[in-house]
């Protein structure tokens, strides 16, 4: 073969298109995903919460429905009301505490009273949390400025010494109580609450 001819064919060869590589293969559509089942609250507590919600509808929230535990959020002004309500429809009977949260980020105290029953075996271990919250005032002046609460202590009437440590603790007064003095601080406390989280012990 002549060298003419063998260029020819290498050049016949060199001309000679590449194989097409394959197409990339295209993923697999995601799958899904699946769809969080329906969460299913306890019967007995959504009864009675509902009958609450029913009632006072937009004034009232359900913070949470749990297995012998239930929140509702209430407006101060409908705090009575719902309190009313609950007392005389429900069979929770009495406060078992009173306690108070500092939200200076909202300008707000909240107070929440934690009500149980004494007197139906079915509530036994039930607590039903009922939430209000007041305005809070950036320089506290308890008793004095708008951090008032109308008291429950005419529908719980053990809420009564509650209700003033959360007024010396958080500067919340309660309209209506019979006797807001200070029950563990010293009657001459000139600082403001010590339970507000700008509250700073001295020297420290």
């Amino acid at each position: 073969m002549s060298s003419t001819d063998s260029q020819t064919n290498t050049s016949k060869e060199d001309n000679k298109e590449a194989p097409a590589k394959p197409a990339p293969a295209k993923p697999a559509p995601a799958k899904p995903a699946p769809a969080k089942p329906e969460e299913v609250l306890p019967a007995f507590e959504k009864e009675f919460t509902d009958r609450i919600v029913n009632q006072f509808a937009d004034d009232v929230e359900v913070g949470y429905v749990k297995e012998n535990r239930t929140r509702i959020n209430v407006k101060k002004e409908k705090i009575l009301d719902v309190a009313k309500f609950i007392k005389d429809q429900t069979p929770f009977d009495h406060a078992e505490s009173v306690s108070g949260v500092d939200f200076p980020e909202d300008k707000e105290i909240e107070v929440v009273y934690h009500l149980g029953s004494y007197t139906d075996n079915r509530y036994s271990k039930q607590i039903l949390a009922l939430s209000t919250r007041a305005p809070r005032e950036e320089i506290p002046n308890p008793g004095n400025d708008s951090t008032k609460l109308p008291s429950l202590r005419d529908v719980f009437y053990s809420v009564e010494f509650h209700e003033r440590e959360c007024f010396e603790m958080l500067g919340v007064y309660f309209d209506g109580h019979p006797d807001n003095r200070r029950l563990l601080l010293p009657e001459d406390w000139a600082d403001i609450p010590p339970l507000r989280k700008d509250f700073r012990n001295k020297g420290r």
